[in-house]
Order: C-alpha cells, then structure tokens, then sequence
C-alpha cells in the first residue's frame, strides 16, 4: 500500500493550488515561499529544480496572467456577493453594500500576493502537461 502512495500521480489541482510545477508536479514555482515577503513575492527558478522544465516559455509568456487573475477575482467577488446576500442581505436604505464593497477591496488587496502566484501557477499548467516519466 505505501508503494501506491510514492507512486500516485499528484493531482492537478493539487499542484497548481501548493504553486508545483506543471510538469514534474514536485518542483517548487516560487524561490521564497512566502508570498508576502513582497520583494521576492514573483521571483522563480529560471528551470524547475526537480525536472529541468524551464519556467519561462516565452519572453512575456506571464502576461496572459492578467486574464487568470480578472476571472479569479471575478469568482471570488461573485462568491462573497452571494454569501452577503444570504448572511448580512442588501437594502436601499441603508450602507450595508458599501460596507461590503468595502470590505471586498480590503481582502483582494490583502490576497493578492497569493493570488498573483495561483495565477501564474494556474496559466503555466494551461500549457505545461504532467509527464509521469519524470
């Protein structure tokens, strides 16, 4: 049984939410782990330090990141809208929306260094596939 577990197939979504490479699903993506170390919050190996897939496929390859990031966001406020409606509710004759409007501005600037990296981890695996050989 222990066999099994060395030798189970790390799951995708594992990977892109722990910031692994694509590729080898082992490699750290990020030189300091701590996202909120700002100076080095975007810093990476130039290739992953298990496989050797390079990090950086292209000149500008992390730009499209901005379309993951829109759309993650976009979920999360989604997400936060639905949960106020149903917890706290909305009226027209009082704050609450500014409140959660507020409130929403205040947890995307504090996530977003860790949303940067999901975002860059989430674009690489669009074009880097898991190789089980390595």
């Amino acid at each position: 049984m222990s066999v099994e577990i060395l030798t189970k197939k790390p799951g995708l979504l594992w990977s892109v939410l722990a910031n692994r490479c694509p590729h080898c699903r082992k490699g750290k993506l990020f030189s300091d782990p701590n996202p909120y170390h700002l100076k080095n919050t975007m810093k990476m190996p130039e290739h992953c330090p298990e496989c050797g897939q390079p990090f950086e496929l292209q000149t500008g390859f992390y730009f499209g990141t901005g379309y993951v990031s829109y759309f993650v966001s976009l979920f999360i406020i989604i997400l936060s809208f639905i949960a106020w409606y149903f917890t706290i509710g909305f009226a027209l004759h009082d704050n609450r929306i500014y409140w959660w409007l507020g409130s929403m501005s205040v947890l995307l600037i504090v996530l977003q260094p860790v949303l940067q990296r999901l975002c860059r981890s989430i674009w690489i695996a669009f074009f880097v596939r898991y190789d089980a050989g390595r």
